[in-house]
Parts: C-alpha cells; sequence; structure tokens
C-alpha cells in the first residue's frame, strides 16, 4: 500500500535541508568550550570537522548526516572558521563507515541524543497526537514535530517516517474529534440529524441543502426565509456545547466540508463524521442565521430611511414651483409694505393696491404650508414602511432572545411588550407602554395631539432603535458570533501584563505623565519655530493654522528611467508570468484540500481559478477560454482548496519573497504601510452589500479595503459597504496577518481618521499619520491650558477628560490587548464604540485618548515635513494599485457580480492575489534590467530608482486565449 503524503517536495526538502544562512549559523552552531573539547580529541583535522558537523546536524534540523550529503559551503566555512580547519579536510571524511558510525554513537553518549525508538518514540507520538487537534496546516505539524524532536533530543528519523507518523496523528486527531461530538450526541439527535439528508423540502431538493442556502437579504421575504431555517434548526435543540474544547479552525473545516459535500456525498461518509459535520453545521448555522436575520433587519430599515429621504427631497422638489410664486408674492407684498412704512402712508392700502387682504392671508397660509414641508424630517414619511416591518417583526423578535445593560432596560421592556401586542390588533396601546428608549425626535411622532400614543410609530421607533443599539453594543444576543456581548469578548485583566503588543504603560498615571512631556515637547518646538518662521511647509497667522500643497516628490527624470527599464521587460502572458512565479516560489501549495491539508497536485488547476478570480472571468468562461479544464473540475478545485485562508498563505509568501527582491530596497525596507479603497459597481445582480454611494453614481457597488506596503506589495484586502466609514478598517489589515505586524507606520486618507483609530494605533505601537484633508479646521486637545503658549491657544478646542481615561484604562487595555491577539475582530468593535458614544464610557474615554494622539500628531505634522513627504508617498503608492487592478479586472467591465458576500470577497482577494504575483514578476525584472545595464556599464541614477514602480501592465497579455505556455 503506497504511503499517504501530506508534504510536497519542496515543504520536505525545507524541512530537512541544512541551513545556509547566518541568522541560523548564530542561533545552533555557535561551538561552546565543551562542543570545542570533545571535538578535538577526535585525531585528525577531517575527523573534527566531521564530528563538529555531525553534532550541528543533531542540534538542527535534528537528523543524521547522510553518507555524500552536499554540505552548504557557508555552513563548511563557519564550522571550520571556529575550529581553524580548511572546508576541504571534509572531502575524506567518513571514507570509513565505521567512523559516522562511531560519531554519532559518541555523540549520543556525549549529549544525550537517543534514536526514535522505543519510549523516545512513544513519548514524542503521544505528544504529536494531541498536537495534531490544533495544527492548521501539515507543514507546520511537521515543523512542530521536528522542534519537539530537537527539545527531547530524539534524532529526527527519515522523512518518509515524519510524514507517516504526521499523516496517522492527522488521521487520529479528526477520528477523535468526531467520536467526541458524536458521544455527545443521544440517539434521537443523530436520528434528526440523518434525517437532514433523507428529508426533502418542496419534493427536489434536501432538508441540509435547503439550510445552507442563505444569504443575508433586504426585504421581509428574505427576511422570513432566514427565520424560516433558524426556526427549523431550534426544532432540533442541539446544545452547543457540544462543541466545547474542539479548536476554533477544526469547528471551521467541519462546517465548510458540510457546504461543501452533496447530500449524497455526505450520505457516503463514516457514521462518526457525518454526524459531526451535520452538528457543527447545525449549531454553527443558527448562530450565522441569527446575525444573518440581524444584518438583514439593518438593511431593511436602512433602506426604509433612505426611501423616506427620498420622498422628503421629492417632495421638497415637487414644490420648487410654488416655492417660488410664494416667494415672488410675498417679496412683492414686503416691498410695498417697506415703501409705504418709509413714505408714511396707509398699510392697509399697499396691501389692497398689491393685490388685497385675500391674495395676501392665501400667501401667507400656503408658505406655512410650504415651510412644513420644506423642513420635513425623512421620519415624517416612515409610517410607510410598517406594513413591511409587520411580515417578519412578529418572529423576528420572538426567536431572537436580546440582552443587554442597564442603559438598555427601557428598550428591552418595550421589545417585551412589542412581543406581547404582535398577536393582537388592537390598535390601541396600553397606559404603560415604555418610551424610556425613545429619543425626542421619536417621542413627539408618537405622541397623538390627545397624547395617546401611535401604535404604529411606538412599534417602528422599537425596530429602529434594535437597529441601533445591536450596532452600538448596548444590546446584544448571547447566541450570536457578530453580536455577542462586547465584554466577553475581550481578554481578562490578567491577561493584560503578558501581552507584549502593548506599548503603554499599564498605569494610567505613568502614561499621562508621558504625554504630558511628550505635549510640552511638541509646544516648545512648535511656537518658536513658528515665531521664527522656519516651518517648512505650515504658518499659524492670527490663531489660524496654514498649511501649504506639497510639491510632488518625483523628479521628472524618474519616468525616462522608468519607461527605459519597462521597455527591457519582455512582453508576456499574464499566465506565463503565473508559471514562473509558481516556479519560483512554489505558492500553490499553500491550496490544500479542505479536510486533508494537502496540497492541491494539479498547479495548472489552481492557476486556472485564481485567474478566473483575478480577471473576473468567471470559471464557466474561463473553462471555455484556456480548454485545459472543464468548469465543473475549475468548480472542485475552487470547492476544496482556494479559499480565503489558502489565499491569504498565498499571499503572504508572495509577499515576503518580493520584499527579498534587490529592487524593492529602494523603495523602503517593509515597516510603513498606507490603505485605502478602491469603489467596483456590483451590477444589476450584485445585491450582497445593496448600498449605493452617490459619489460613484447610482448604481450599487462595493468597496475593496487594501493595505499595500512601502515595497509595494497589497499585503492585505477585504470588502467594506460602498457607504461604510474607512477607519475602522485600518486595523483589520495591520492585526489580522503578519506582514501587517511588522509595519511601524501606517497612512490613510481622510476617510480613514478617527480619534478612536489614532488612540488604538498609538497603544499598540502603530504611528498612524492620516492625511487630513481639512487639517488646518481641526482643533488641539490638551490636559491643561496652562501649558499652550499664548498665541497658539486659539488652536486648542478643549481640555482632555482625564479622569474619564484614568477610570476606563483596565478597560482600554483589554480592548486594545483582545485586537492584538485576535479575540475580537478590530472593524466590528470600533464600529460599535462609534454607533453611540454619549451612552459608552469607553468609547468616550477611547477618543479622549485619541484626542490627545491627534493633537501630537497634529504638531508632528506641522514641524516635520519629512512625515508629509512620506505619507504623500505612502498613499500615492496605494491608490497607484488602483490602476493596475483596474487593468486586471477587466471583465464583466470591472462589475462584481457575485450575489453572496462570501462570493464577492472571494473574488477581491483573488484578484489581490494576481496583483501581488504581477508586482512580485515586475520587481523582479525591474531587479534584473538594472543589473543588466550596470554589467554593461550603462549610466544609472541611483536616487531615482525609489521613484520606479513595479505597478506597470502594458508589456503583459492580459486578454485573449489563455494558454498555459511560453510567449513565442
Amino acid at each position: 500500500m503506497p504511503r499517504r503524503t501530506i508534504l510536497t517536495e519542496s515543504q520536505r526538502e525545507k524541512l530537512f535541508a541544512l541551513p545556509s544562512d547566518e541568522t541560523t549559523f548564530l542561533k545552533h552552531y555557535i561551538l561552546s568550550n565543551d562542543d570545542l573539547h570533545h571535538i578535538r580529541q577526535r585525531r585528525q583535522q577531517k575527523n573534527r570537522l566531521g564530528f563538529a558537523l555531525q553534532l550541528c546536524a543533531f542540534r538542527y534540523p535534528g537528523r543524521l548526516l547522510q553518507p555524500g550529503e552536499l554540505i552548504p559551503e557557508a555552513l563548511l566555512a563557519f564550522i571550520g572558521s571556529q575550529l581553524s580547519i580548511s572546508p576541504e579536510e571534509l572531502e575524506e571524511y567518513g571514507a570509513r563507515s565505521e567512523t559516522r558510525y562511531q560519531h554519532s554513537s559518541a555523540l549520543q553518549q556525549i549529549y544525550g541524543y537517543q534514536p526514535f525508538t522505543g519510549k523516545a518514540r512513544a513519548g514524542a507520538l503521544s505528544w504529536l497526537n494531541q498536537a495534531a487537534e490544533n495544527a492548521r496546516t501539515n507543514d507546520q505539524l511537521a515543523n512542530d514535530f521536528l522542534r519537539e524532536l530537537r527539545e527531547r533530543k530524539i534524532i529526527v528519523p527519515a522523512v518518509t517516517t515524519v510524514e507517516r507518523c504526521c499523516a496517522d496523528a492527522l488521521v487520529l486527531a479528526e477520528r477523535s474529534i468526531s467520536e467526541r461530538i458524536l458521544g455527545r450526541l443521544s440517539t434521537q439527535e443523530q436520528v434528526r440529524l440523518a434525517s437532514l439528508l433523507t428529508e426533502h423540502v418542496d419534493g427536489h431538493m434536501t432538508r441540509f441543502g435547503w439550510l445552507r442556502r442563505f444569504e443575508v437579504g433586504s426585504n421581509s421575504s428574505d427576511m422570513n426565509k432566514i427565520l424560516d431555517r433558524l426556526e427549523f434548526l431550534r426544532e432540533i435543540s442541539l446544545n452547543s456545547n457540544i462543541l466545547s474544547g474542539i479548536p476554533a479552525h477544526r469547528i471551521a473545516s467541519l462546517r465548510r466540508q458540510g457546504e461543501r459535500y452533496s447530500a449524497d456525498g455526505m450520505r457516503d461518509l463514516p457514521q462518526a463524521r457525518k454526524q459531526a459535520i451535520l452538528a457543527t453545521c447545525v449549531v454553527e448555522w443558527a448562530a450565522m442565521l441569527a446575525d444573518a436575520a440581524i444584518e438583514t433587519h439593518d438593511r431593511i430599515v436602512g433602506k426604509l430611511f433612505r426611501s423616506c429621504e427620498r420622498k422628503r427631497d421629492e417632495q421638497i422638489q415637487g414644490e420648487r414651483a410654488s416655492i417660488g410664486t410664494t416667494l415672488k408674492t410675498l417679496s412683492s407684498f414686503g416691498t410695498a409694505l417697506v415703501n409705504a412704512q418709509q413714505g408714511q402712508e396707509d398699510l392697509s392700502i399697499a396691501i389692497t393696491n398689491n393685490g388685497g387682504w385675500e391674495l395676501f392671508h392665501k400667501t401667507v397660509m400656503h408658505a406655512t404650508a410650504l415651510t412644513g414641508k420644506v423642513s420635513a424630517d425623512p421620519l415624517d414619511f416612515v409610517s410607510d414602511g410598517y406594513n413591511r416591518f409587520r411580515r417578519y417583526a412578529p418572529r423576528f423578535l420572538s426567536m431572537l432572545a436580546f440582552e443587554g445593560g442597564r442603559s438598555a432596560d427601557a428598550l428591552l421592556n418595550a421589545i417585551s411588550q412589542l412581543r406581547a401586542l404582535c398577536g393582537k390588533s388592537n390598535k390601541t396601546l396600553p397606559k404603560d407602554i415604555s418610551l424610556g428608549f425613545a429619543r425626542p425626535k421619536w417621542r413627539k411622532r408618537i405622541q397623538k395631539r390627545g397624547g395617546t400614543p401611535d401604535r404604529e410609530m411606538w412599534e417602528i421607533a422599537v425596530l429602529f432603535e434594535v437597529r441601533n443599539t445591536l450596532r452600538s453594543g448596548d444590546i446584544w444576543l448571547a447566541d450570536s458570533r457578530r453580536y455577542q456581548e462586547v465584554s466577553t469578548a475581550l481578554v481578562p485583566i490578567d491577561r493584560i501584563p503578558n501581552n507584549a503588543h502593548l506599548a503603554v504603560p499599564l498605569s494610567p498615571e505613568d502614561w499621562l505623565k508621558g504625554t504630558a512631556t511628550r505635549l510640552q515637547e511638541r509646544f516648545s518646538q512648535l511656537f518658536p519655530a513658528n515665531q521664527a518662521s522656519v516651518l517648512a511647509n505650515a504658518a499659524i497667522e492670527n490663531g489660524k493654522l496654514q498649511i501649504d500643497r506639497l510639491e510632488k516628490a518625483a523628479p521628472d527624470e524618474a519616468a525616462q528611467l522608468t519607461l527605459d527599464l519597462y521597455k527591457q521587460l519582455p512582453a508576456v502572458r499574464i499566465t506565463d508570468i503565473l508559471l514562473e512565479v509558481d516556479e519560483k516560489l512554489k505558492f500553490t501549495e499553500a491550496f490544500t484540500d479542505l479536510r486533508t491539508g494537502v496540497a492541491c497536485s494539479d498547479q495548472i488547476g489552481v492557476l486556472t481559478v485564481l485567474l478566473a478570480d483575478g480577471t473576473n472571468l468567471g470559471l464557466k468562461k474561463m473553462a471555455d477560454a484556456c480548454e485545459t479544464h472543464s468548469f465543473w473540475e475549475l468548480l472542485r478545485i475552487g470547492k476544496w482548496h482556494v479559499r480565503e485562508e489558502t489565499m491569504a498563505r498565498a499571499l503572504a509568501m508572495i509577499v515576503e519573497a518580493q520584499a527579498k527582491l534587490p529592487m524593492s530596497r529602494f523603495w523602503g525596507d517593509g515597516t510603513t504601510s498606507s490603505s485605502d479603497g478602491q469603489h467596483f459597481p456590483a451590477g444589476s445582480t450584485g445585491e450582497a452589500l445593496n448600498v449605493v454611494n452617490a459619489r460613484y453614481g447610482k448604481e450599487p457597488g462595493l468597496t475593496a479595503y487594501s493595505h499595500v506596503s512601502d515595497q509595494y506589495a497589497p499585503f492585505a484586502t477585504q470588502i467594506i459597504p460602498a457607504t461604510a466609514h474607512e477607519a475602522p478598517y485600518i486595523l483589520d489589515g495591520l492585526l489580522l496577518n503578519d506582514t501587517g505586524r511588522q509595519i511601524r507606520e501606517h497612512y490613510s486618507d481622510t476617510g480613514g481618521f478617527t480619534d478612536h483609530v489614532f488612540a488604538i494605533c498609538s497603544i499598540l505601537g502603530y504611528r498612524f499619520a492620516p492625511r487630513i484633508r481639512d487639517l488646518p479646521n481641526k482643533r488641539l486637545y490638551v490636559p491643561s491650558l496652562e501649558q499652550v503658549p499664548d498665541p497658539m491657544k486659539p488652536l486648542v478646542g478643549g481640555r482632555v477628560n482625564l479622569r474619564l481615561i484614568r477610570d476606563n484604562w483596565p478597560d482600554i487595555l483589554r480592548l486594545a490587548a483582545s485586537m492584538a491577539m485576535g479575540t475580537v475582530v478590530p472593524s466590528q468593535i470600533l464600529r460599535k464604540l462609534a454607533a453611540y458614544p454619549r451612552q459608552n464610557s469607553l468609547a468616550l474615554a477611547l477618543r479622549e485618548v485619541g484626542r490627545i494622539e491627534r493633537s501630537l500628531f497634529m504638531m508632528d505634522w506641522i514641524i516635520d515635513i519629512d512625515l508629509q513627504r512620506r505619507a504623500q508617498i505612502g498613499l500615492n503608492k496605494g491608490e497607484a494599485h488602483h490602476a493596475l487592478k483596474r487593468a486586471i479586472c477587466f471583465n464583466r467591465k470591472g462589475e462584481i457580480r457575485d450575489r453572496s458576500r462570501e462570493g464577492q470577497q472571494h473574488r477581491i482577494a483573488g484578484l489581490n492575489l494576481l496583483t501581488a504575483i504581477v508586482i512580485y514578476w515586475n520587481t523582479l525584472k525591474l531587479s534584473e534590467a538594472v543589473g543588466v545595464r550596470l554589467e554593461s556599464n550603462v549610466p544609472i541614477d541611483h536616487s531615482l530608482l525609489p521613484h520606479v514602480s513595479p505597478l506597470g501592465w502594458e508589456h503583459i497579455i492580459l486578454t485573449g486565449e489563455y494558454r498555459w505556455g511560453r510567449l513565442r
């Protein structure tokens, strides 16, 4: 029976290869005095060098040296220099095989190394079986296994043995998890779960297939479809504790398998695994459906409010002619009255001569009516949406168990009362109806003239407020993923001291003291510089800040050099770029099977799927264009191998490799980045986010928010609503991947700026430097006005509330630590804090911290023109990405037509990955082009190289047939 392979050839080589880099040498291969003592006991130079190499190989990677194995020259030189032995001595080492065995035996006796047998093997395999459950990838498990063997001083066996042990452990982990879940299910629950694969809905779809077909909607029909599924899952009544103790990524894997298997495929699975997948899907889908119901309600409310705004605007537009006529008539009467008053004439005669009192009365009454229409609030039309709420609100409120803090007691009471009223047709509300939740604009509409509350308006107000308070986190759902209680997701306070991500003191007093010192230093720099008129790009005159526009940073000669270098690049198909980059980086190995974790063996298939996503062509048309794979073959690869996490791993490999290319060093050191949004039309069927941003027209669309390093690498991207504020998503890109954690300074445009982001970035050690469009209109905030020079006090907008910061400092640190440790998604928590800051002390305190940090940044910006230039260059790099992505995503006129949010995210992630591959290839070829010019003694101005961009695409053939062969 052939052995099960879980690693690729390159992964095996990487695991067992002897290192050739100085960092590893310094970490593992520095010989101690004891080492030198044992080495010098060997009688000949060749044996001493061989003995030392065997010792180093035992330490890392942990294995025996093989006869005839090629030793890296750098490694030989490093060991030989410590022993004062020439590397050539190794040529005669091991002429007698007994010498190698004797040295191996001696090393085991001296240093305590032991072979992978007996108790040593049993103990290591026991550790491996436990580690397999938490392993996210196969190569990670193998790496961890070798590390554990080294720590136990067990000699690493052959690669086939290591791979077989890891494969067995992974199979055992999968079975163990499945049997653990199965053991927690009663017989009745197992029967009910199995019936999901046999019951049919509408005679053609299994219950299992019906359950997994749901998306966030935008109307009452969509909501009821979601509630139908949620109601069915609630009737199964599985306890969520059946998944307790199961690693989160294992739960996600089981759920995704359930979303990809057909009902027939599920029926063929072993009992334990089938039941585990079904149980996981039921529990996870119930939480996801609850979230989908909340988001659908959010959209329905938003859609209604936008409709009310349109009606208000249409009403005003419809009265334009009447408004003009009324104003002219009133102006005529007014002019006549003024003239009569100045001429001391009878005002009554003036009215009579201008049209008469009857016309005057009618005009005044008409003007009064028009005033009401012009000043109308959108909520005046909100009762038109009552019927759409009634179609789903009773089920929506009865099926979701809302909870909240004390500030939400009035609303929770109103929700309970509304649940009780849903089955009654009486339009009269009880006297004790809850109105404490309603703000003044709602109360005046709820209360009728006679004092009796309007039931329709009250119900609408409750449903509007449910949406708002869920956004802010004032109320929550216990069985939700996105709308759970905020405090439960934050790390405990006792874990804060162990969090190395925080860049601020644990004591608020220490932080406030340091902040006061920094503010004083900035004022002591800014005030004299302004007095001496030496600020490079700004000035403070009469208490007002003035900032001049920066000149462009790139000299004119840089454009010509860029053209010359790109002329040296060959014309190439996009398919050839993908093949060449994969040959160098093996990034397709990141696309592992969802269940087994084994890399996809079909390299061309994976590249074709990536090309279909990146160019927006889609799998069906790509199958026709490439003629190497059928649609069903591409669909299988896409479902089981091309996922969000595998694309993220591939992207990380490309970004890391691009950073090592010579040309990248001219652009930066990889420690600064920028982020910006790019709008994509969603098309007539792209309803997943269902929002329209008037800035981009009247069609629905979405925004791809991307992070770009100073080396042009797009290391993160995500889909956000077209109307969403970009600021909360900045920290997602910085904290949710390894590349972002290496960033030290980040730039954004005005849309990415809030005080909350300033605060969190500072606490986590990031320097946040947004380009604020209206910076002269912003104000400084200080703890005390005494430290501000008198001429600069007009720039101060107020004092910071220090007590609020002190009282909430522990929670501020918990919030920042939770973001850094990944227990909460930064954008989700920041959106909640921004929703209702007046009701949330943590949000207010975080705003105060952000005001201080923003004030420090503003003074730095005014003083430091280099900071302004760095921010401008960084943002220009990010914005220049848009043109390349638009060129790549050319099919379907660039419209993202996927209906689901997941599908849209998948499409944008594929585009981002394809862009990164093109940038890597361009960077590689530009490096070679520069090298050719230098070798040919063609003069080149190195000061211009930082202005050469790897974002060109004129030399790349993006359209036509997609052939997987070289361009002739």
